[in-house]
């Protein structure tokens, strides 16, 4: 690539006598930026001369100057345009122009390449302080900057004249992102475009001509791809992961990779960030990566989807974030990326995504399955990525053969939503604050393998009773027993709708149906009390079973009841646990 570089610019530098002797129509630039400081203007030449040759800045009009490349034949400069651009040197929305749009000549410095001036940034020499004998100092000399006229509306429909096919659509685009036009993008300026022009020339204090200046272009696009500029939108390829595509490499930094992904993490306090997609795999590879992804903590639940036969794309919202993933499937391999933006940003979010999507490129190879094998192995990660956890789990159990059930309060509470063994979505359909009890209805009828017997009778002061729970957030994947004694039938204040424990349950317990010896439910376990006072840690409560079925008739719903009074092995009560218990799980 450099060799056809060098080969582009000795070819220029042959026919650029021939090509200056010529008028200025057929002369011909590659413009790659334009600021309204003639300061920054020149720095910004200063660095693109450091990695580039032909480098020149000319004032555009009014306050704006542009930096140029050049001078070129027109073929020349479409090969240069093209070749630049494809090695990421300079910005995408580059274009061609002609000699016509530039003005006096501000970089290099002393050079008037189209014999039209110079000008140079105003500088102020210091004041010379006249010796002793000389009382009186010199004033400051200031050089005055070149004022620059800008274009009469002929002079900028001539200029327009210049402009190709795509340069027009982008105006049009960057006018319809501005909110002034909602026409179709055909680089027409016809009656609805001059309008649009019109209107956001009276916006920015202009005339409104609806012909837009050279130098109000400029403005134009630069408020178009200021979200770009911002994040410091630029061309990279990822050559291991075999991706290429424009990238805001302000915003995120590489970090590692882990099949199947390439982790660009956040750079600055935005919290921007970038992965990209990356595997050998098939159809069922494909669905299954679809499936994965939605499971992950940085792709919230809320946000349409669609899957096809050869992609997917998926974009989640919550009050944090707003996530966007596509991937497609071609030659065997699964390409694309992830982009999680700040919610409350989308105006900047869209900009930044429409150039992703445009510039996103596929290159051979894929990252190996194994890449990042080595990384943190956890059960709440996939490839490095967290797992959507809820924001608490409580345990609750099945009273009828529908799926309905019963839990805490607690457990529900402020929740957005609510999932049964967390795949299952529930509502609650009643509940009674005081008691602590709530009745929760899965959205699709579900079918226990065992229902809860609720108990009338109440075992005996100092008997054994167990405890059906979730003490881990379900991370052994089944409910365990915790075996205490029944120490009172009322709670401590005397209430009849309780009873006391001694029992050393845990967190996730709560909400968990209470077992007699013959594995009849005589309660419900509730969470720890709250407050200023500190029991012994074994002291939990539970409502009574009579109680909740007090609760449960109310709403309609009926639980079979009874009790045994012979006493069931270890092994069955546990096997009769793990069909009533159930994980309650509550999200944002």
């Amino acid at each position: 690539m450099k060799n056809l570089i060098a080969w582009i610019v000795v070819s220029v530098l042959f026919t650029w006598r021939a090509a200056m002797a010529q008028q200025d129509s057929e002369i011909v630039w590659v413009q790659i930026e334009a600021h309204p400081s003639l300061t920054v203007a020149q720095e910004r030449a200063r660095r693109y001369a450091a990695e580039m040759p032909d480098v020149n800045g000319f004032a555009l009009g009014g306050s704006w100057y542009g930096i140029a490349l050049g001078p070129y034949a027109p073929e020349d400069a479409s090969q240069v345009l093209r070749v630049y651009r494809a090695e990421g040197k300079i910005p995408r929305d580059s274009y061609v122009t002609s000699s016509r749009s530039y003005r006096q000549q501000f970089y290099p410095v002393g050079a008037d390449l189209l014999n039209r001036g110079t000008t140079t940034a105003p500088v102020e020499t210091a004041p010379v302080i006249a010796a002793p004998a000389e009382p009186e100092p010199q004033a400051p000399v200031v050089q005055e900057p070149v004022q620059i006229v800008d274009e009469t509306p002929a002079e900028a429909r001539r200029s327009e004249r210049d402009l190709s096919a795509d340069e027009r659509k982008d105006l049009q685009r960057a006018l319809q992102w501005g909110g002034f036009y909602n026409s179709g993008i055909d680089g027409a300026f016809g009656p609805g475009t001059r309008r649009s022009m019109s209107e956001w020339q009276s916006a920015n204090g202009q005339e409104p001509t609806g012909i837009l200046t050279t130098r109000q272009r400029a403005a134009l696009m630069a408020a178009y791809n200021a979200p770009l500029t911002s994040v410091g939108m630029t061309r990279h390829s990822d050559i291991k992961a075999g991706i290429a595509m424009d990238m805001p490499m302000q915003a995120v930094r590489f970090d590692h990779y882990q099949s199947p992904f390439a982790h660009y993490d956040p750079a600055t306090e935005d919290g921007i960030r970038l992965l990209l997609i990356s595997q050998p795999g098939d159809a069922p590879q494909l669905f299954g990566l679809y499936d994965i992804l939605q499971s992950l903590q940085i792709v919230p639940l809320d946000g349409p989807r669609e899957r096809g036969r050869t992609g997917f794309t998926i974009e989640g919202r919550n009050a944090r974030i707003v996530t966007h993933v596509e991937a497609n499937l071609e030659n065997g391999e699964i390409k694309g990326f992830i982009l999680v933006w700040p919610a409350g940003d989308e105006r900047r979010r869209a900009r930044v995504l429409d150039a992703m999507k445009a510039s996103f490129t596929r290159l051979p190879g894929t990252l190996d399955p194994l890449e990042g094998a080595d990384q943190e192995q956890r059960v709440d990660l996939i490839s490095g990525l967290q797992v959507r956890k809820p924001i608490r789990n409580a345990s609750g159990f099945f009273v009828d053969r529908a799926g309905t059930v019963v839990t805490s309060t607690a457990a529900v509470q402020g929740c957005g939503r609510v999932t049964l063994d967390g795949e299952y979505e529930a509502q609650v359909v009643a509940s009674d604050a005081g008691l602590g009890v709530a009745v929760l209805r899965p959205q699709d009828r579900l079918a226990p393998m065992e229902i809860a017997r609720l108990s009338g009778l109440q075992p005996r002061l100092q008997s054994e009773v167990a405890v059906a729970g979730y003490p881990f957030g379900g991370v052994l994947g089944a409910p365990t027993l915790t075996f205490g004694t029944l120490s009172d039938t009322s709670g401590l204040s005397g209430e009849p709708s309780l009873t006391r424990l001694a029992l050393a349950a845990e967190p996730g317990d709560a909400g968990g149906p209470v077992f007699d010896a013959g594995g009849s439910v005589v309660g419900m376990l509730l969470p720890e009390p709250g407050g200023a006072q500190q029991l012994p840690a074994d002291v939990r409560f539970a409502a009574k079973s009579d109680a909740i079925a007090a609760v449960l008739s109310k709403a309609g719903i009926g639980a079979p009841s009874g009790s045994s009074s012979q006493s069931i092995a270890p092994q069955d009560l546990l096997k009769l646990a793990e069909g009533m218990t159930v994980l309650v799980g509550c999200w944002e």
